[in-house]
């Protein structure tokens, strides 16, 4: 029951990313344009610059000087107008931006030169589709869910650790060094937000194209989701972790080093707030105007791991932890094919990939195309496609190729034995005498 309400959800995620989240069907912008109009000049404005870019490099520049033109007169001055009314100083920016493309098109400039300022184009009618359009229901929820589940996952995992690590000294008869374990905890959570604030900085003042930043940012994130989506990896992993973990504590507290445990505590939880960091930097790159949802998604995350801290050390209670971890793995699966789109789409910006535009596919709302990494390109739906058919087999090989194996190499008799022998213990260690 628990694995089918699982897939079930996952499901209703994957629904929930065909919802078209924008409200803009006869929303008018002003000028007698209706939102709906404006973006679809829009989305022909960006595949003209792209084929601008394209021209360029095969050396055809007076093709592609025609490309940009026609890009800037017969689309972007389309929704001119109405931008005009909304953000003066938006409108002056891509103006100046698409001059300068035409300017270095015609004057011969390095490609690279007329790909950073293609980049800053594409930047410019990005935003100039914030600004006409409404994120509409879709958009704002994926954001919310997607920041609670981040938040969720790695946070609950740090407080599984954290438990087991405490409950080892507290069997080992050593609980007087549960002080010294959260101070490391303590000193983690610090860490964390010192190295987010650090990291955001660089960002927003790296010297690299902010495009191919972002996109390297979404592609190790994607890396990382992956390495942890996988549930039988993951165990293993993490038992591997664990034992780890004990190994450390139960050094530390037959030596009685305080110092240990609190380096012990700090690993424990640092290690969680390391991957929360890089998930976060990824979401907040690609989900710009929804910022207020990713905090309110933290926020709610952070609310549902304080109840649970609760319930596990203060009430002593234990809860369904493979349901909760199953279901935050389903939604991490959905979110790292969509930072997966994103991140292609990043390096086709910055003229890194190729750009195939598939004419016959649509183009979704700039918000829900970002949370979702949705753009008709055939590059970013077959890196998208390539990673959804892997989790797929990998699902099949772990809850169905896996299970018959194990039911046919054993024996009616051998899980009869097995299931008759009781659960061991785990060794307690002879507590030494510390040094006062």
């Amino acid at each position: 029951m628990r694995r089918r309400a699982a897939l079930w959800f996952a499901a209703l995620v994957l629904g929930m990313l065909a919802i078209p989240g924008t409200a803009l069907a006869q929303t008018t912008t002003g000028g007698d344009v209706t939102a709906e109009e404006a973006v679809d000049e829009l989305a022909i404005a960006r595949r003209l610059v792209d084929r601008s870019v394209d021209l360029y490099d095969a050396g055809r520049a007076e093709e592609a000087y025609t490309a940009a033109r026609n890009s800037y007169l017969d689309h972007f001055e389309y929704v001119e107008i109405p931008l005009r009314v909304r953000d003066e100083g938006l409108t002056l920016v891509v103006e100046e931006d698409y001059a300068s493309l035409r300017n270095l098109i015609e004057a011969g400039a390095p490609p690279g030169d007329v790909r950073s300022t293609a980049a800053e184009v594409h930047r410019g009618l990005d935003e100039v589709e914030r600004t006409l359009s409404k994120p509409g229901l879709a958009a704002p929820l994926l954001a919310l869910v997607y920041s609670f589940t981040i938040l969720f996952r790695e946070g609950l995992e740090a407080v599984l650790v954290v438990a087991a690590i405490l409950g080892y000294l507290e069997a080992s008869r050593n609980s007087q060094y549960r002080g010294a374990v959260l101070k490391g905890v303590g000193a983690a959570l610090g860490a964390t937000v010192l190295l987010f604030v650090a990291v955001t900085m660089f960002v927003q003042l790296a010297p690299l194209q902010r495009e191919l930043l972002e996109a390297g940012t979404a592609l190790l994130a994607v890396v990382v989701l992956f390495y942890v989506s996988f549930w039988l990896i993951n165990r293993l992993e993490h038992r591997r972790w664990m034992e780890f973990v004990r190994a450390k504590v139960w050094t530390a507290a037959t030596t009685g080093s305080t110092l240990a445990l609190v380096g012990v505590g700090f690993t424990a939880v640092f290690r969680e707030g390391f991957e929360t960091i890089l998930f976060y930097q990824a979401l907040i790159s690609f989900a710009q105007g929804l910022l207020l949802w990713v905090v309110l998604g933290a926020l709610g995350g952070a609310a549902a791991l304080g109840a649970i801290a609760w319930v596990i050390f203060k009430a002593g209670r234990r809860i369904p932890v493979k349901v909760f971890l199953t279901t935050a793995i389903a939604m991490v699966m959905v979110l790292s094919v969509a930072f997966a789109g994103n991140a292609v789409r990043g390096f086709q910006e910055a003229a890194v990939l190729p750009v195939t535009h598939l004419e016959s596919l649509p183009d979704l709302p700039i918000f829900l195309a970002q949370l979702t990494g949705w753009y008709p390109t055939r590059e970013t739906i077959l890196a998208q496609a390539a990673l959804t058919l892997v989790y797929v087999l990998g699902a099949v090989w772990t809850f169905v190729v896996l299970p018959r194996r194990e039911r046919s190499d054993t024996t009616p008799t051998e899980r009869n034995q097995t299931a008759a022998v009781p659960e061991q213990p785990a060794p307690v260690p002879e507590r030494e005498s510390t040094p006062r």
